[in-house]
């Protein structure tokens, strides 16, 4: 009848709507304190200010990133504060990634991918041609990365910048 029929799809709304709403409060409110943190430190990880490091993978950072950006005046070419290149972090095997980040707005376009020479390439071939012991793959399109170490994912980071002319 019509009432259960109204009944099952209050129901199914109301679900719906509860699991926006823990999304909201559990993940993605707690992601913005521990990007905005990262964001204050980020001079500690790499002097350039251009890498972040995320205390766990698994975060909803992107879009906290870009409008922290704003809020603290990260701009693109500026030394003593400019935009984040490269966010860290582990993923659910404890492997430390390198993901570049998007330019706003543009999902397949990167600030600064990863170096040509490095993409597609698994392993030990990977740690020779990038001389970082370690390396565990690097995507075809450049766009993230991995290495066994946080060191090793800082220094795959800090060649990428070096390589393009980032930081001296």
């Amino acid at each position: 009848d019509e009432n259960e029929r109204f009944e099952t799809a209050s129901r199914i709304c109301g679900d719906e709507f509860l699991g926006l709403m823990t999304q909201v409060v559990e993940s993605d409110i707690p992601a913005r304190s521990h990007v905005e943190t990262a964001l204050l430190s980020r001079h500690t990880v790499h002097a350039s200010g251009e890498v972040l490091k995320l205390s766990s993978g698994g975060l909803p950072w992107k879009q906290h990133l870009y409008e922290l950006e704003k809020k603290y005046d990260l701009v693109e070419n500026d030394k003593k504060n400019p935009l984040i290149k490269f966010v860290l972090y582990t993923d659910q095997g404890g492997m430390w990634r390198i993901q570049a980040v998007t330019v706003e707005g543009m999902a397949f376009e990167n600030r600064l991918s990863l170096p040509e020479e490095w993409r597609g390439v698994r392993d030990e071939d990977l740690s020779k041609i990038a001389g970082i012991p370690g390396c565990t793959f690097c995507h075809a399109a450049g766009f993230i990365g991995g290495n066994q170490s946080f060191e090793g994912a800082l220094e795959m980071a800090r060649i990428a910048l070096l390589l393009n002319n980032y930081t001296k």
